[in-house]
């Protein structure tokens, strides 16, 4: 057994199942709601409203579907300019091609990691002058932490600007008293599989504008009109989630605060046994904030390290576990080259200095303590051979 957890590889995050998810599996089968649609579906939908404190929500096949919606809600066109965090997953951002838009990226601020106040005023600022305000902002929430939504909902109130927070990484977090997702015109989850809840592919689009949440729901199911054949007088998407997937979901929600807790509890345990390496530096965690710490991410900083990161990764992987550098920001992308990028300052770019030095750990809330000492053990000999 303990050669088993020698040898067993650790993945950065795997789904954790409940024990729950047959039951509503087996009521979908029972039932014959096999299709897309039905009860469960209905359920979670609901179940996600009530849990984040909006007043509505429609379940999709995936957090990209949600973004596709939100911009189309918000009649995002060909041309038109739509701000996004650069430090994030390029599904952020492939939307706002779908609709022709034009992505314009904003860096990240230290304490977060998430979109800049500061570059965002800038670019707001900028755009403005030009006389072409951007039509959205997609605000990400990474790792599991919440951008700093009061800066951000001012600024953008300010330009009348609406909010789209991608909140794919930040289920469970909480902001001041208020959950992820409710804070923009529209929120979006993902539930992935390597998400802290998953429905194994899926998404959700959540609101508190109801009359905007019906219309997502008839675009996301091929935009049928009301006929007794199929007339269809808009462009419509098959994008809704199955009740099979719903019923994971629903059983996965209910132990959405222990899997909070438990990467938590993770997160706590690499800080205390790491944090003492020199230029070793955790992602923080912002006043009145709670992350669900959905991964564990530090930095290594120092002119002894900054080749480091990519062998010290490479060393985990010979020991059979996964780890991998923070998201490349997607102003270095090939796809975006030649899209605007606001730093936050004019020659200090955040994002791109976390992507240099950041390791983003095993974090999955079913990791054994014994496997947890694996990879700190295997990161404290990498570590200690980087610096020496």
């Amino acid at each position: 057994m303990i050669q088993d957890t020698l040898q067993k590889r650790i993945y950065l995050s795997p789904p954790h199942m409940s024990g729950n998810e047959m039951k509503y599996i087996n009521d979908a089968f029972e039932t014959n709601w096999i299709a897309p649609l039905g009860p469960n579906v209905d359920a979670f939908e609901k179940e996600i409203a009530k849990y984040v404190g909006v007043s509505e929500a429609v379940a999709v096949s995936s957090g990209t579907a949600a973004i596709h919606l939100a911009l189309s809600l918000l009649d995002v066109q060909k041309g038109d300019y739509v701000f996004c965090s650069t430090l994030t997953f390029v599904a952020s951002a492939n939307p706002i091609l779908y609709q022709g838009a034009i992505p314009v990226f904003i860096d990240s601020e230290p304490e977060t990691w998430n979109m800049s106040p500061q570059a965002l005023k800038r670019a707001l600022v900028a755009s403005s002058v030009d006389g072409k305000l951007p039509k959205a902002v997609i605000v990400v929430n990474l790792y599991g932490q919440i951008a700093k939504m009061d800066e951000i909902i001012s600024l953008c109130n300010h330009y009348k600007v609406p909010i789209i927070e991608d909140a794919a990484e930040s289920l469970g977090s909480i902001y001041k008293g208020k959950a992820s997702g409710s804070f923009g015109k529209f929120g979006v989850f993902s539930f992935n599989g390597n998400k802290i809840i998953t429905t194994s592919g899926g998404g959700m689009l959540v609101s508190d504008d109801v009359e905007a949440i019906k219309k997502a729901r008839f675009l996301a199911t091929q935009a049928k009109d009301p006929a007794p054949h199929y007339e269809h007088s808009s462009i419509g998407f098959n994008y809704r989630m199955s009740n099979i997937l719903a019923g994971i979901g629903r059983a996965q929600l209910e132990v959405l605060e222990e899997r909070v807790q438990t990467r938590r509890i993770l997160f706590d345990r690499y800080k205390k046994e790491l944090s003492s390496i020199p230029g070793i530096q955790f992602m923080s965690e912002l006043e009145q904030t709670v992350s669900n710490r959905w991964l564990s991410v530090f930095t290594i900083k120092g002119k002894e390290t900054l080749h480091s990161i990519q062998y010290i990764i490479s060393s985990l992987s010979e020991k059979n576990i996964e780890a991998r550098n923070v998201w490349k920001p997607l102003h270095r992308q090939p796809l975006f080259k030649g899209n605007k990028y606001f730093p936050h300052n004019e020659n200090d770019s955040i994002s791109d200095r976390l992507f240099k030095f950041g390791i983003c750990l095993p974090s999955g809330s079913n990791m054994l303590e014994e496997e947890q000492d694996r990879v700190i053990n295997c990161l404290k000999k990498a570590l200690m051979e980087t610096i020496i």
